[in-house]
Parts: structure tokens; sequence; C-alpha cells
């Protein structure tokens, strides 16, 4: 399994309009393609001093996934423009880590 990660950031006062775009359009969007080999994405958010960092993890079976999400250029970001308007910058390139351990989450009985 491998494991894209990619960063963006925005200022506080465009936070809430880049969490609204990415959760209301960019994840629906992948998720409609039903794409082969991609299991889920992650969105995280942490503020900074000034700024507000996003970060998404895509999980997917293989190398091979990933370019049916890209193309050729794997590791070029998929950055909606509608996305870019309220970015003040992100990473042009993601970064992709094999997955060594992937551990079920314990049910609630332990």
């Amino acid at each position: 399994m491998i494991c894209r990660i990619w960063r963006g950031w925005t200022t506080p006062e465009n936070a809430d309009a880049y969490e609204s775009v990415v959760r209301g359009q960019v994840i629906p969007g992948i998720e409609a393609r039903t794409l082969p080999g991609f299991r889920h994405i992650d969105l995280m958010r942490r503020d900074l001093n000034g700024e507000v960092e996003f970060l998404t993890a895509m999980w997917f079976d293989d190398v091979a996934s990933i370019r049916g999400f890209t193309g050729d250029d794997y590791e070029v970001s998929h950055v909606p423009e509608a996305a870019r308007a309220v970015l003040s910058r992100f990473d042009e390139r993601a970064a992709h880590y094999s997955v060594l351990e992937d551990r079920p989450q314990p049910g609630p009985e332990g």
C-alpha cells in the first residue's frame, strides 16, 4: 500500500472556505471517480502562527493506482481551481510513502 501526502496552507480568514471546498467538492469528486486501488482519503488541519496548514493522506494499493488518479507523473499535485483560489501556497508535488504496517483499529470491545 502507498500513502500519498500533500500539504497546503491558507490564511486563518480563508481556512474555513478551503476546508469547505475540500470536504464539499474535492473529496466527493475523488470518491465519485471510483478509482481502482483507491482506498480512502483523510483530511487534517492545524493552526500555526498566522496561517493554517492542511494535510491530505490518500491511501492507494500501489503506484499504478496513483497513476490512475494523476496520470504518468504521479507526484504532481491535484489542486482544483476552487481550492487554489483560497490557498496561500501548496506542495507542487506530493510525497509517497510505502506503508510498512496497516493495523486495523480495534472495535468498541477493544
